[in-house]
This record gives C-alpha cells, sequence and structure tokens, in this order.
C-alpha cells in the first residue's frame, strides 16, 4: 500500500495499491457470465437499494449535479456508472486514481442544505460503503438469478475481488467488512436503516418507470423495467417501495429470468459483456487524450 495520504473531510487515509485486476475475458473463464448483459435487468433495483438509505437518496434527489443526474441526463449517467464499474474491477491502480479524482471533482457539490430533511455528504464513507456494498449486491444477486447460484468458495473469492468497488472512493480498505461473513452481517444491519419517504419514492418511481426517457421508450419498456425492479429488490424495500407483488408474478419473474438467460448465453462473450467493455475502451481513450471522465 502507498503511503501517500489526503485529506478527505479534515482526515488523512492511505491511497491503495490495489493488485494486478483480472481482464474480462479472465472474470468470464471464472465466473461466466459475471459481466453480461443481464445486468441491465437488475440495473433499476440496485439504484432503488442505493437510495432507500436516506443519506444516498436525499443527496441523489436533491442534487445540484444535473450534469450527472439520470433523470437530466439519463445516457451519461449511464456511462458514468458503468465506467466506475468497469474501472473498479477492471482497472489499473493509475486508472483507479484518475477516476477517483473525476468523480471526486463532481462529489464535491454533493451536500445537504439547511433545508434538506436529511444531512448527507457524497464523501461521506459510510454512505459510500453502503453505495458500494449495493454495487457488489447487484453483481451476485443478478449472477445467481440468472446464472446460477455460486459455491460458498466461489462466492468468497468474488467478493475479496469486489473490494474496489468501494475502495476505489473514499471507503478505506479496513471498513470494507473482511470476508463474506461480516458482509452479510453488515448487509443485514443495513437493510434495518432503509427507509424510503413519499420525497424519495416519488423521485425513485420516475426512475422505476422510466418517466425520464422519451414517451415512446416509457411505453414500450416502463411497465417491463418496474416489474424487473421489483423482482429483484428484497420484500422489504419492494414494500416500503409500494411495489405490489404475487406468487405469480414471483412465478413469471423466475420464467423470464430464464428465458433471457437462454438467449443470453448463446452470445459471444465480447457481445455479453459490452456494457462494461465498451465503457472501459472509452473511458482509457478519454485518459489518454485528457478528455473529461465524468
Amino acid at each position: 500500500m502507498n503511503a501517500q495520504a489526503s485529506p478527505i473531510q479534515g482526515k488523512t487515509r492511505l491511497e491503495n495499491d490495489w493488485p494486478t485486476p483480472l481482464t474480462a475475458k479472465e472474470l468470464d473463464q471464472k465466473y461466466p457470465g459475471i459481466l453480461d448483459l443481464t445486468v441491465f435487468l437488475s440495473a433499476g433495483a440496485n439504484v432503488i437499494m442505493q437510495l432507500a438509505l436516506p443519506g444516498v437518496g436525499y443527496g441523489v434527489a436533491e442534487s445540484r449535479v444535473k450534469s450527472g443526474s439520470i433523470i437530466h441526463r439519463p445516457l451519461k449517467r449511464a456511462r458514468t456508472t458503468f465506467t466506475y464499474l468497469s474501472v473498479a474491477m477492471m482497472g489499473t491502480t493509475e486508472e483507479k486514481l484518475a477516476y477517483r479524482r473525476a468523480v471526486n471533482g463532481a462529489h464535491r457539490h454533493v451536500h445537504s442544505t439547511e433545508t434538506s430533511p436529511v444531512k448527507y455528504n457524497a464523501f461521506d464513507t459510510d454512505l459510500q460503503l453502503w453505495v458500494a456494498a449495493c454495487l457488489y449486491w447487484g453483481f451476485i444477486d443478478t449472477y445467481q438469478k440468472v446464472r446460477r447460484p455460486l459455491t460458498r468458495a466461489e462466492h468468497e473469492e468474488f467478493y475479496q475481488l469486489a473490494r474496489p468497488l468501494g475502495t476505489t472512493l473514499q471507503v478505506r480498505e479496513d471498513m470494507w467488512p473482511e470476508d463474506l461473513e461480516a458482509f452479510e452481517a453488515y448487509w443485514q444491519e443495513g437493510l434495518k436503516k432503509l427507509h424510503i419517504d413519499d420525497r424519495v419514492r416519488e423521485f425513485l418511481m420516475i426512475i422505476a418507470d422510466l418517466k425520464f426517457l422519451t414517451p415512446v421508450s416509457q411505453f414500450l419498456f416502463g411497465r417491463f423495467h418496474r416489474f424487473m425492479a421489483a423482482g429483484f429488490l428484497p420484500a422489504e424495500v419492494r414494500e416500503q417501495m409500494k411495489l405490489e407483488w404475487s406468487d405469480k408474478k414471483q412465478r413469471k419473474f423466475d420464467r423470464t429470468l430464464r428465458i433471457i438467460a437462454g438467449i443470453i448465453r448463446v452470445l459471444p462473450r465480447p457481445i455479453r459483456q459490452l456494457a462494461f467493455t465498451v465503457p472501459l475502451r472509452d473511458f482509457r481513450r478519454r485518459l489518454a487524450k485528457g478528455q473529461p471522465l465524468v
């Protein structure tokens, strides 16, 4: 670990010297399908999980950074998110630090005001840890629902590989739960802290129903997106979102995933992984040319 300290909220922290990451091909060899396009199926649920923690929810709903808002700039927001996932999982140490600096520039403008009902700051490491935990949960939950259950050893190994999902930003190494058992305990405690009030629910339903897209896109994909989001959410969060669910809907959800999984499996790996490899190539091109990264 490189003992280069930088001040964050008046504190010092060590910047990480991350291990050499696996490539997209290597990740697929170890966990076939882990970077598949099927990640889009659970994207809505993942956003809801992140924003269900009040500090994160109000931080996004009240954000004054319109250029990175999913409501105002949905394509740019998607690019930024998938670039982060790609750099965190497959980027070099230098690339992670470059993207950290870029994201920090945007995060400096995300903080509560005197009128905010919840106090928050984008540099809050506890909030960032929850967001990172949701990203990790999204990888594993989607993989196991669409592909196959992991063995405990496989699950533990991937958990350790996924540490940079948090530590690429302000989450310190010692904050990331030490092992899978510790993460599961953290996750269950985190679920107890989630609260979706009317203000945040209204914002999240705009996302669930794709109301930030064109009317045609809403008509074609809105109901399906809400259905997928509801299906991937834990029951307690689904209830807070006031999304109806039933055994019949669960059977339809399971059947839909089996059909989609069957289609995705026959695609060549480079096509299956486009959601991650394209943003990573674009990031590296921008970095080489000195262009804005977010």
